[in-house]
């Protein structure tokens, strides 16, 4: 089948039709907020001999390193509770808010909301202090004191504990196992810093035990290799203008970290949370995602849309979505990255969405004609057209697209099938491609002349009592001379073309 690209710039400038055979591509990198040290890229870089004070210098520009000096944190570990259970291997000690000690053997102990110990009601909040053995909440260990609220909605039970005890059960939770030591130092200093530039020293405790603040394990999470790290580094915070920065960090940045200010744009920019190259970060598994193919009812299923028909993203200055624009049968719809990140449930902020167009063909195109089939690529290389034939499906040729992404190729009309577009293993939905016969029908002198091609069986058929009904048959070619009546020629649908019809003709006596 000959095939070639109509240039016409007529032809190209022309709005697309109705995007029958359209899908998006949807590809994305890393994992997380992506503001600071990336966890996966700073891994990269001590495989390349980089210590813990250049890892942080490069994702913390405009930062130094300080001493902070030791203190207490406080940690949430429960809320909203109707009774805890408390557990020591040793005899610990139970302290009221009016001074009242009660000295435990070692044991379990259910407070409930009553406060009630040994017959004695206790004035809230109560400290529960260890003793030669550490304590137990719902029988997971932790370092330090546990105090117990009593709030109007239930219990609540803070950790009290040195700074980096806590931080013992926080890094190793944040970075895997056998990782290098110079990423354990530069995870020791980065969440030291954070925890202590995010306290809250007026509020019931400073920090969630979860990705609201840090990942905390208490003393099951605890291993040596990051116990030694962070006694390499005790007491050390990241600092600008005699400041303890806060120090964010997250998994794998797909190549680029973003500046605090894309990721939040509410937050103030600050000249140590800025966008950085991450080139070491390509041996994350989250580098870069596998693509997802998109059809726009799925897309307007994810965003409660409909009628879409295309997406766009507006990056920021991060190189990431800043937003995401629809456009729908409504006109154009704008969305935050975010919100679109969360409703595909994405890794990260940092996609792209290209999109393969194929336009539907005119309908029923007539045996050895030509049209022109157009559609649209955006954001991929080159493309290709494919035909249905009964090898399966046959590339036509690859597309040259315009700067605009529109391209128009003359296709010859032989037989119905399918077409689609193709990229990468990728294809579009296919749409339909319906070819009917050239069929020419002409009387002269009482005699019936009809041509079909291709060279397809036809039927004759005479008009009779207001209903066509056949009176004759051929292939491809009939000639006779017939009774006066109104005549038509029909050619039934197979042989991959669809039924066609010609106009009728009178044959008079």
């Amino acid at each position: 089948m000959r095939l070639w690209l109509v240039t016409a710039l007529a032809a190209l400038s022309l709005p697309a039709a109705a995007t029958a055979g359209t899908v998006f591509l949807l590809d994305g990198r890393g994992w997380g907020h992506g503001v600071g040290m990336s966890q996966w890229g700073a891994e990269g870089y001590a495989r390349h001999g980089y210590g813990y004070e250049k890892i942080l210098a490069h994702y913390y520009p405009n930062t130094h390193i300080g001493i902070a000096k030791p203190l207490e944190v406080r940690v949430l570990l429960a809320e909203r509770q109707r009774s805890v259970r408390i557990v020591s291997a040793a005899p610990f000690l139970v302290v009221d808010a009016r001074g009242r000690r009660l000295h435990l053997q070692a044991r379990s102990v259910v407070l409930n909301r009553a406060l009630t110990l040994r017959g004695v009601k206790l004035t809230p909040p109560l400290r529960v202090e260890p003793g030669a053995q550490p304590l137990q909440l719902s029988f997971a260990g932790y370092r330090g004191d546990l105090v117990v609220k009593a709030k109007p909605d239930g219990l609540m039970v803070v950790n009290e504990l040195p700074l980096d005890r806590y931080l013992r059960g926080v890094v190793p939770w944040e970075v895997p196992k056998g990782w290098h030591e110079a990423t354990y130092e530069a995870q020791a200093v980065a969440a030291r810093s954070y925890t202590l530039a995010t306290l809250h020293p007026r509020a019931d405790f400073d920090l969630y035990p979860d990705a609201r603040s840090q990942m905390y394990g208490g003393i099951r999470a605890e291993r040596p290799e990051t116990n030694l790290a962070l006694g390499a580094t005790a007491g050390q915070v990241l600092v600008w203008r005699d400041r303890i920065v806060e120090a964010m960090y997250f998994s794998s940045s797909g190549g680029r970290t973003s500046s605090i200010h894309d990721a939040f744009p509410k937050a103030r920019q600050v000249p140590y949370l800025v966008s950085v190259a991450d080139p070491y970060d390509y041996i994350s598994p989250k580098h870069v995602w596998p693509t997802q193919v998109l059809t726009p009812a799925q897309v307007g299923a994810a965003l409660h849309v409909s009628g879409v028909t295309d997406v766009r993203v507006v990056e920021n200055s991060s190189g990431r979505a800043a937003a995401v624009r629809v456009l729908t049968s409504h006109g154009w719809k704008r969305f935050a990255g975010r919100a679109v990140e969360t409703a595909f449930k994405l890794g990260s902020d940092d996609f792209d969405i290209h999109a393969l167009t194929l336009d539907a063909p005119p309908s029923r195109v007539v045996f050895g004609s030509r049209v022109q089939v157009t559609g649209f690529v955006r954001g991929l290389g080159r493309a290709r057209l494919q035909i249905m034939s009964g090898r399966g499906w046959v590339t036509l040729r690859p597309l040259h697209v315009s700067p605009t992404g529109r391209f128009a190729v003359s296709l010859a009309a032989r037989r119905s099938t399918e077409l689609r577009l193709a990229y990468n293993g990728i294809a579009g939905t296919a749409v339909s491609f319906e070819v009917v016969p050239r069929v020419s029908l002409l009387e002269r002198n009482g005699e019936l002349r009809a041509l079909v091609a291709p060279r397809l069986p036809l039927l004759v058929e005479r008009l009779q009592h207001a209903q066509w009904k056949p009176v004759g048959a051929s292939t491809g070619v009939f000639s006779r001379v017939v009774a006066p009546g109104s005549y038509r020629i029909s050619v039934p649908a197979g042989h991959g073309y669809a039924t066609a019809v010609s106009r009728a003709v009178t044959v008079r006596a």
